[in-house]
């Protein structure tokens, strides 16, 4: 079996970090300002115990730090560092295409900007070309 997370792809690195929708779901519910289990447990529906593991790899990983809140009953929450909070371009892309491929509509969530009142419309681009991702031919080169 291939590991991911040795590849020299960085995307499979990523995949292998948060391939699995659990762990995006609850990136997606931090940056919303979810910091506790008991809001990411209502938010999601999700069982505890999967809950506990995909918050401890999340926190293993970098994308969230654990801190303590509460010593009596001892409580933690979990925030976003500085790589889960750069990750948000990453869930907005996804969003983007689920949107256009998936069926956006009045039936899905929509995303604002807090302080302009606008819904988001991500567009990720080259920073060297300006052209939008998608636009444009790549080419993959593996290192030596």
């Amino acid at each position: 079996m291939v590991n991911l997370s040795d590849q020299p792809c960085v995307i499979a690195r990523c995949a292998a970090l948060v391939g699995d929708a659990w762990s995006i779901l609850i990136l997606r519910d931090a940056h919303a300002g979810f910091t506790r289990f008991d809001e990411f447990r209502k938010s999601l529906g999700i069982a505890p115990t999967i809950l506990t593991r995909r918050l401890a790899t999340l926190t293993e990983e970098g994308f969230l730090e654990k801190r303590r809140y509460s010593d009596r009953p001892p409580r933690d929450e979990y925030v976003l560092t500085a790589a889960g909070k750069d990750f948000l371009p990453v869930l907005f892309a996804f969003g983007a295409w689920g949107w256009k491929h998936r069926g956006g509509g009045n039936d899905v969530t929509r995303f604002f900007d807090a302080e302009a009142g606008t819904e988001i419309d991500p567009v990720t681009i080259d920073r060297a070309t300006g052209a939008p991702i998608g636009t444009r031919p790549i080419r993959i080169v593996a290192p030596e």
